[in-house]
């Protein structure tokens, strides 16, 4: 069971992540220091379960007529990239894909290629204007992270999208689900079932 502290930093977090569309790891750190606790032991700080559970509970107190809709726009959005994106074997992940996104979040895709160069040139073939960084990959090393926005016509507004590139052997482990069934990713046709499954 969760200490008061680790409660209390959960449910600081999970405000702002759906207030502010923020991520987890920053949310925590940020919730420690609006909290006081800046200097908080790694130990007490809310694992990304307890912190989902929290913004689920924020999202149906505060955002239960709006999240829906807006959840629903950028998993279509997504769709749409993973289409165009299909010779690349994308996977939605993140908020989208976890079903608590609003429309401040990102859309997270992964793609699977043996060379990261690919996904850039396909991106200059569409003439999509995009940024590259990095992050640490599931090996720890780090890998290309191509970031750029679309448009949203259901939101009005644009939203950001991140390809995160890779490697091919990767994608033999991404679809392991988690201790409670929950997978951290899905291929186009899941997507598309929980966009049918959804549907008005």
């Amino acid at each position: 069971m969760a200490s008061s502290l680790t409660a209390e930093l959960a449910s600081a977090a999970a405000r702002l992540i759906v207030e502010e569309g923020m991520e987890y790891g920053p949310a925590k750190r940020r919730a420690a220091r609006v909290l006081g606790r800046a200097s908080v032991r790694p130990a007490e700080l809310p694992d990304n379960d307890l912190v989902e559970e929290e913004v689920r509970s924020y999202l149906a107190l505060f955002c239960a007529e709006t999240q829906p809709a807006e959840l629903r726009a950028l998993r279509e959005v997504a769709a749409v990239w993973m289409e165009r994106l299909q010779a690349f074997r994308p996977h939605l992940t993140g908020a989208v894909w976890r079903g608590t996104a609003t429309r401040l979040n990102s859309i997270h895709l992964q793609l699977f290629c043996d060379d990261a160069k690919e996904a850039e040139i396909e991106l200059l073939n569409r003439r999509i204007d995009f940024d590259v960084g990095s992050l640490n990959g599931p090996r720890n090393q780090p890998i290309d992270v191509l970031s750029f926005s679309t448009a949203c016509a259901e939101l009005g507004e644009p939203v950001t999208l991140h390809l995160s590139i890779l490697d091919f052997d990767d994608l033999r482990g991404a679809l392991k689900a988690d201790t409670r069934g929950r997978t951290e990713r899905g291929d186009l046709a899941a997507l598309r079932r929980l966009l049918d499954a959804e549907a008005p």
